[in-house]
């Protein structure tokens, strides 16, 4: 661990980890957020619990290092080796989006780890995809083929990514979990905003269904980032699910 620019660091197979720890208690509630996002997302909402908790910019977000060939089982190898540098033993974890992702993974594979998890407008559902989208991975694959350009083919978060971090990010994307949700044995809540476009509430629902005993509040009039567009809302139900015993 060293600080850089009053940053704390973690090295990680060459890459730096920046990230913020609290430690209060023994139980730690750790966030992972979004694609494209960085540990600010949190913050109001950790130091509001009063609790422990840990904060991480995911690589190459925020003021973490860059990657190459990452998969997000990678990901999910570096949130449990830096936990383990830090010495914690259990945690709750909350994760958004792509940081649900890992969640979804941790929390089936590291049981005697998580004691409680939130899923909040999560990723890792195999997506259900229309004619005109297939039509489109079609026109790809054939420009591809050609030679041809294909800069302006993809997501907004697909076309402003390098080529390296265009790998990753495929990898993930297409790396589905259903099985690994399947496996959870934490209490689960899942949130999800009701009009959420990139995560749609079907996938919720699978979610809901796939892990045993998981309950699902769906947050009016929100989209992909519920937390942070009814803060007050969303913090009285997540304080309520961490004091349930």
């Amino acid at each position: 661990m060293r600080f850089i620019n009053n940053c704390v660091i973690y090295n990680y197979n060459g890459v730096d980890i920046h990230y913020q720890f609290f430690k209060q208690g023994e139980c730690v509630n750790i966030f992972l957020h979004g694609w494209d996002r960085d540990l600010s997302d949190f913050q109001k909402l950790a130091s509001k619990t009063n609790e422990s908790y840990l904060l991480i910019d995911m690589p190459p977000f925020g003021k973490s290092g860059q990657i190459k060939d990452w998969t997000v089982f990678t990901y999910a190898n570096m949130v449990m080796c830096l936990c383990r540098h830090l010495k914690i033993k259990k945690c709750n974890l909350i994760g958004h989006s792509f940081g649900g992702r890992i969640s979804i993974i941790i929390s089936a594979m590291e049981k005697d780890f998580v004691h409680k998890l939130v899923l909040i407008d999560s990723a890792g559902m195999k997506p259900r995809r229309s004619i005109m989208y297939k039509f489109k991975v079609l026109g790809y694959k054939i420009r591809k083929k050609l030679n041809l350009n294909v800069d302006n083919c993809g997501s907004q978060d697909y076309k402003k990514l390098n080529s390296e971090m265009k790998s990753v990010f495929n990898n993930i994307v297409n790396t589905h979990l259903e099985e690994s949700a399947k496996l959870i044995e934490a209490k689960t809540l899942i949130v999800f905003g009701q009009n959420d476009q990139e995560t749609p509430l079907y996938m919720a629902k699978r979610l809901e269904t796939l892990i045993k005993g998981s309950r699902l509040v769906v947050m009016k009039n929100c989209s992909h980032f519920c937390f942070l567009e009814r803060p007050t809302f969303f913090f009285e139900i997540f304080e309520r699910f961490l004091r349930e015993e």
